[in-house]
């Protein structure tokens, strides 16, 4: 044997004894995750509350508009269609030019009872725009509680007399929802089953431990008097993840965040994988800077790449195909529950197999989260400092 390959086995020994312990541990803390995902979710399946018919407080729901797409009419007219006594809508465009404005006067004129109203105007009060346009709109709001659901989420004539439940609790003071995507081509089929069947895990496991204190962009049901609390929306003006500080910064104020069992339908449009896995990153390096220490504990959630990586760094020994013989089971139930039982995804369903193809892509992109801090957002370019903040880079 030649001295090449003495040192080439002596430095394989080496890495092999450095790795193994730290892989094993990773795959053991993965199946822990990957079961107790399971639990949280029967969980939330089993404690659907009754919905009470004669709580139905008026409600105005505010609809941020920016441009159009392929589904926007269907998703918006979901919500003219809602079994709810009083509600109103308010959308809301920054550019009297946004073709948005062409589908709101569609939905006026096809929905006549529906108290209806747009709002055009481009005072900005921060970096992120949607937060602007919230803002413009919420002046016109008539009602104390206030629905904010983005343009690409669609849902059945049961939603308002759902989500607006959880508030029969004075302590509550935020409502949100999970959410199923839809999915055209592979970039966003696999971003929807990252979604289902690992992200919404997430949030059920944290839901279980500590409770939510986020929310999410899918449905955020707020109270005025919360909304007064934070400092209204000018408190989430310079934020990307504006969702998630709008439950964050009420549980701060001492108003509590539910989960509801409404699961709302997000339309994922057809997107280059180029374009889906560099938008996944600018959210990872956000996360990263919103929530460092929960960013990098997710490293104990990737039990595909650890098993796998458990099974090549081992040279195939007999524990490494034992312990990856019941990692990959359960992140295949664990997705299954989650993704099927619960959300009731029909991406999941048709495409399960793409689930480990799904879980590599997942890794590269949070580790690719770790490097850099800027993000380009809307054609504009910014630098993401403490907390999630954005600072518009000038050049």
């Amino acid at each position: 044997m030649s001295q090449l390959s003495v040192v080439s086995c002596q430095l394989s020994v080496v890495l092999f004894a450095d790795s193994f312990p730290l892989l094993l541990i990773l795959c053991l803390s993965a199946v822990s995750f990957y079961t107790y995902g399971v639990y949280t979710a029967i969980a939330f399946l089993l404690s659907s509350p009754p919905i009470n018919p004669e709580f139905h407080p008026p409600v105005t729901i505010l609809k941020p508009l920016c441009g159009v797409d392929k589904g926007t009419y269907t998703n918006l007219a979901s919500f003219c269609q809602q079994n709810y006594p009083q509600y109103q809508i308010i959308f809301s465009v920054r550019s009297s030019t946004d073709p948005s404005i062409e589908v709101v006067k569609k939905l006026i004129q096809q929905f006549p009872e529906i108290d209806i109203s747009l709002v055009v105007r481009d005072h900005i009060i921060g970096a992120n725009l949607k937060i602007s346009n919230l803002a413009n709109a919420v002046t016109s709001a008539k009602h104390d509680i206030l629905v904010i659901a983005d343009s690409d989420i669609r849902v059945n004539s049961d939603y308002l007399q759902t989500v607006i439940q959880p508030l029969q609790d004075e302590k509550v003071g935020v409502v949100t929802c999970l959410y199923r995507s839809t999915a055209q081509g592979i970039a966003t089929i696999l971003e929807a089953i990252c979604t289902a069947t690992d992200f919404q895990a997430g949030i059920l496991v944290s839901q279980q431990l500590e409770g939510i204190k986020f929310a999410l962009g899918s449905t955020i049901v707020i109270r005025k008097t919360t909304l007064a609390k934070i400092g209204g929306f000018a408190a989430v003006a310079d934020y990307l993840a504006d969702d998630y500080q709008l439950g964050y910064l009420p549980t701060q104020a001492g108003d509590n965040v539910v989960l509801s069992n409404y699961v709302v339908e997000h339309g994922l449009g057809y997107s280059s994988l180029f374009n889906a896995i560099n938008r996944q990153i600018r959210w990872a390096r956000c996360i990263r800077v919103s929530r460092p220490g929960g960013y990098i504990g997710l490293i104990f959630t990737f039990g595909t790449i650890s098993s796998l990586l458990l099974l090549i760094t081992s040279s195939g020994s007999i524990l490494s195909w034992l312990v990856l013989s019941i990692t990959l089971p359960m992140r295949f139930i664990m997705a299954w529950v989650i993704g099927v039982k619960v959300l009731n995804d029909e991406v999941t369903k048709k495409y399960f197999w793409l689930i480990l193809i799904a879980d590599i892509v997942r890794f590269i992109i949070w580790c690719c989260g770790f490097v850099g801090n800027t993000i380009e957002w809307r054609g504009t370019k910014f630098k993401l400092v403490k907390d999630g903040k954005l600072e518009m880079i000038i050049s």
